[in-house]
This record gives structure tokens, sequence and C-alpha cells, in this order.
């Protein structure tokens, strides 16, 4: 259950499993950011090719489902780790984008549309 654990107690088990390690070294931005990056493009590659049905059929699956949920605890581990190493908040954070994003996509104007807020009109 995600209500287990706060942001903050994340990040600073991801410290200490790094400093354990000596890893710190490794993990600038730039190869965290790559890390990122490299993990999304291995969840996307359980959708490749697959179709809105075939997609949601794998979450039903218990073992493609593990396999999907692995990958995204891959991505949120790099995630956080960027955020740890370089003193993000990234509650403070999310809570400003969803500010600026329900300022860019009032509810009137982008209720059911997948339109960009520059395209909103």
């Amino acid at each position: 259950m995600d209500g287990k654990a706060a942001i903050g107690d994340l990040k600073e088990r991801i410290r200490l499993f790094c400093e354990e390690r000596d890893w710190d070294r490794y993990h600038n931005a730039k190869d965290l950011a790559i890390g990122i990056i490299t993990e999304a493009a291995e969840l996307l590659e359980h959708f490749r090719f697959k179709s809105n049905e075939e997609s949601e059929a794998l979450l039903k699956d218990p073992k493609r489902r593990r396999a999907i949920a692995q990958e995204l605890a891959d991505i949120l581990y790099f995630v956080l780790r960027l955020a740890q190493r370089y003193d993000i908040d990234l509650s403070d954070e999310l809570t400003a984008k969803l500010e600026l994003n329900a300022a860019r996509y009032p509810v009137d104007k982008a209720r059911g549309s997948n339109k960009k807020y520059t395209e909103l009109g």
C-alpha cells in the first residue's frame, strides 16, 4: 500500500542504500536522468505494439503485472535518488505543478479533451 511510507522516508532509505555501496560518485544529475529514461524505456517495452485491450490484459496477468510494477519501481528509484541527491522536495514541486496545470487546463475547457493547453483556446 502506498500509504506505508512518506516520500522523505523513501528518499532516506535510498540514500542509505546507496551510501552503503559507495555509489554517490556514480549518481550525478546526468546519469540519474539517464537512469530515469532507461527504466522508462524498459517499462514501455511491455506495451510496445500492444492494443489498448492487450495492454489492459497485461496488467491482469500476475507475472506480467509484477514485471511492470518492478519497472515502475526502478523509475521511482531514480526519480527519488535524483531528488534526494539534489535536495528537491517532490511534494512541494508536485503541488506547484498541479497548481500550474490547473491554471493551464481549466475544467471548463479541458474536461474530456487531450489537447495541450496551448490548443485549448
